[in-house]
């Protein structure tokens, strides 16, 4: 994996898309600098939500220059077994986000996103 990667949520990448200022100096700032990575779920949740073809060409286009990391089975099972604890504590998060932060936490990866629950993911560097 790369080196200082960063893994860009899809709460980031919609608000990049829609060229929302700061957000999208930050991820153009990684992706100048090769450090963006993304992976399937967040894929998916992208195309779920587009509106037109010129959204899906513009994703089409950020595909192009971005590390893509996928899930495993070993990363699933580890996902399943860390949203059970979390879930023990009082804390339910979706496990789809509990995928990605695994997928972040095993490849040492920050996680950029805008959704704070990922701040209940123990051993997870938050993007800033």
């Amino acid at each position: 994996m790369i080196k200082d990667g960063v893994l860009v949520d899809t709460s980031v990448l919609i608000d990049f898309f829609k060229g929302k200022d700061s957000i999208s100096a930050a991820v153009s700032s990684l992706l100048q600098t090769n450090r963006v990575v993304i992976t399937g779920i967040i894929i998916a949740e992208l195309l779920q939500g587009m509106n037109n073809l010129k959204e899906e060409l513009s994703l089409t286009g950020l595909l192009e220059g971005v590390h893509i990391s996928e899930v495993s089975t070993g990363i699933w099972i580890k996902a399943g077994r860390t949203a059970l604890a979390l879930r023990k504590k009082g804390i339910n998060l979706p496990l789809t986000d509990v995928a990605i932060a695994t997928l972040a936490i095993e490849h040492n990866l920050s996680v950029f996103t805008l959704d704070r629950h990922f701040e209940q993911i123990p051993n997870l560097k938050i993007y800033k």
